[in-house]
Order: C-alpha cells, then sequence, then structure tokens
C-alpha cells in the first residue's frame, strides 16, 4: 500500500456513560475511561488506512504509546486525529492525539500492521478456543 505521509482523518464520539472508568469497575470515576480513548485513537489510525485497503484485507493495532492529558465527563463531544508519521508498506506509524470540547485529552503514537487476508487471520485466531 502506498499511503502519502503526513495523511490524516478524524473520529468523533460524544462520551456514553458505558465508555466511563466507573462502567470499567472504578467506582464513582464518571469520565471517559482511557481503554475508550485509544479506541478512538486506533479507530482514527484505521480510517486512514481503510480506502486504501485491497478486498478482503484488514488492519491490527500493534502498538499504543500515549499519555492521557486531560479528564473528559458524560455528554462531551471528543475528537481524535491519526497522522501518518511512516511505513514500509505493512506497518504504519501514526502520531494520535485527541480533544473534548474544551482541553486536548490525549497524545501519543500508534501503530498499525496490515493483515491481508482478514478472513484467514480471524480463523487462526479463533481456532485457539476450540
Amino acid at each position: 500500500m502506498d499511503i502519502e505521509l503526513g495523511a490524516t482523518a478524524e473520529v468523533t464520539c460524544t462520551v456514553g456513560a458505558e465508555q466511563t472508568a466507573h462502567a470499567m469497575g472504578n467506582r464513582g470515576v464518571h469520565v471517559f475511561a482511557t481503554p475508550f480513548v485509544i479506541g478512538m485513537l486506533e479507530d482514527a489510525a484505521g480510517a486512514v488506512l481503510k480506502p486504501h485497503l485491497p478486498p478482503g484485507a484488514g488492519t491490527v493495532g500493534t502498538t499504543v504509546d500515549m499519555k492521557h492529558l486531560a479528564a473528559t465527563p458524560v455528554g462531551m463531544r471528543v475528537r481524535a486525529k491519526a497522522t501518518l508519521l511512516q511505513s514500509d508498506g505493512r506497518r504504519f506509524l501514526f502520531a494520535v492525539e485527541a480533544w473534548d470540547e474544551k482541553d486536548k485529552i490525549a497524545e501519543g503514537r500508534h501503530e498499525r500492521a496490515v493483515v491481508p487476508d482478514m478472513e484467514k487471520f480471524l480463523a487462526r485466531a479463533m481456532s485457539k478456543g476450540r
């Protein structure tokens, strides 16, 4: 895959109660949980790659290095952005950032790898459970 360095994509969401630290077991902490922030950053990076993937291919996250900088309450909109920094054609390194309506809430790096045959990849992973 040949994607120009500097390519970007953004995703947005509104924080719901099911995405809070409280919902993940940290009782009483009703703010956007770090795992969901990471998920948004991964989604933004995946959105950069998705239009360039051949049929049957997909991507998976391989590395996340992120700082969660600020808390976001339920009901607030969040925006995540990924910018392609490096690629060898199979692995893609992104700068990732996220903001809520008031603050920058996260920044870091994220790497994704192309899986040429997602069906075969998933079948192999599911066979572990047999």
